[in-house]
């Protein structure tokens, strides 16, 4: 089950749902733990994985490229420039880069028409409940019980995607 709580954009005054992330983070060991039920490799070679899988995924994207994880979806890179424009092109350097953030798309599967019949990570029978709960450290940035993450908004201001300033896929 997921959880939601109603929110109002100053923007526009209008309310939203907003998903909610409640209790701690899911471990590297739980996530091994549950590959190893569902696989015939064990608990510790999981892990082993699971723990290089950064490491190797950087390597590739610091070569230029993207990664494409089958069942996950694509990692990739974004710089943004210090806000430093220069007026020629032969002027533009690396050196204007101030800030490089991981960029993740997860996959999707489309049918003969281009529709989209399946999204990676993102289960086709969520149950949607609206979070009851209180924050257990007190307010955390208006969010209760946990980080928010993308709404379900309606691009007119609703839309939530990317709201945590500091999440490292973006």
């Amino acid at each position: 089950m997921a959880f939601f709580k109603r929110i109002q954009k100053k923007i526009n005054n209008l309310w939203y749902p907003q998903s909610v992330t409640v209790g701690k983070p899911v471990t590297t060991d739980q996530i091994a733990d549950q590959l190893a039920i569902l696989s015939t490799v064990t608990r510790g070679d999981t892990y082993a994985v699971m723990k290089n899988l950064g490491t190797v995924l950087g390597n590739y994207m610091a070569q230029g490229r993207s990664v494409k994880v089958d069942g996950v979806g694509t990692f990739y890179y974004t710089a943004s420039s210090s806000k430093k424009g220069v007026e020629k092109v032969e002027d533009v350097s690396a050196s204007q880069i101030a800030k490089v953030r991981v960029r993740f798309i997860p996959e999707i599967r489309r049918n003969s028409s281009s529709q989209v019949t399946t999204r990676s990570m993102v289960d086709s029978n969520i149950f949607w409940e609206e979070w009851g709960g209180s924050s257990t450290s007190g307010e955390n940035s208006g969010n209760e019980g946990g980080n928010t993450g993308g709404g379900t908004g309606t691009g007119d201001g609703g839309d939530n995607e990317g709201t945590i300033d500091e999440n490292p896929l973006g």
